[in-house]
């Protein structure tokens, strides 16, 4: 048993990997509060081919129950896009998790709810998109992709959309005002649907989907620590 701090584990997103939220977990260990964990999703170190939405769920649900089995009963999860559909639905069948961050989570995205999806609206958007993140980091993640992936990634949404509607964990969204991937709906959506009586939807100014790599990244993850430090009682607001 090496425990004796809070964990904090990051789930990371679709077509992403721990380095987008690798800024995030330095200045949370460095605070020596949290022990803090990652992980790479199946699939997402190299290529997708042949992996199923099962075997993200089921993996995350591997990591939760490591964590548990080395005695940490206190755990917070911060999910970032898909990562924090996965954070909900572990929120909800594991009673260790005792907050929740979750930053512009894909319950709904680009233009696409419950995998009804508008064409013309996703493809309009597509440009913004790549001007955000920059021609080449799309184009190295997009060479990841395959038509299954994203069939499993729809597939994933649509089975846990109702996921927040079960959720009673103290609970902080984070929702960029620029995002084009993941709107705004989404964010409310959970935050309508979550049961928590402790609950708070932030949303950020001039800040896109790349949420923890932004250039007021360090403001959101203060206000991060704040939350995991002292609840939603911290003063934290809209940025």
């Amino acid at each position: 048993m090496f425990l004796k701090h809070n964990a904090i584990l990051i789930i990371h997103g679709f077509l992403g990997g721990t380095y987008d939220e690798e800024e995030l977990a330095n200045f949370l260990e460095l605070n020596r509060n949290f022990d803090v964990f990652q992980y790479t999703l199946p699939g997402h170190e190299k290529n997708f081919s042949k992996v199923t939405y099962d075997k993200w769920v089921s993996y995350s649900k591997k990591e939760i129950e490591w964590l548990i089995s080395k005695g940490y009963d206190s755990i917070y999860l911060i999910g970032h896009s898909m990562g924090g559909v996965i954070a909900t639905l572990l929120a909800t069948e594991y009673k260790q998790v005792k907050k929740l961050v979750l930053a512009a989570p894909a319950f709904q995205y680009l233009h696409v709810v419950k995998n009804n999806i508008n064409l013309h609206e996703s493809l309009n958007v597509t440009p913004k998109v790549i001007k955000t993140y920059g021609g080449s980091e799309i184009v190295a993640r997009f060479l990841k992709l395959n038509p299954q992936a994203i069939k499993e990634f729809m597939s994933f949404v649509k089975k846990y959309y109702d996921c927040p509607k079960k959720l009673n964990t103290t609970l902080l969204i984070l929702q960029g005002k620029n995002d084009d991937i993941v709107p705004l709906s989404s964010s409310e959506y959970v935050y309508d649907s979550a049961l928590s009586k402790d609950k708070k939807l932030i949303y950020l100014n001039n800040v896109t989907h790349d949420i923890f790599r932004c250039k007021r990244k360090y403001e959101i993850f203060d206000i991060i620590l704040k939350f995991l430090k002292y609840g939603l009682k911290s003063g934290i607001d809209n940025l």
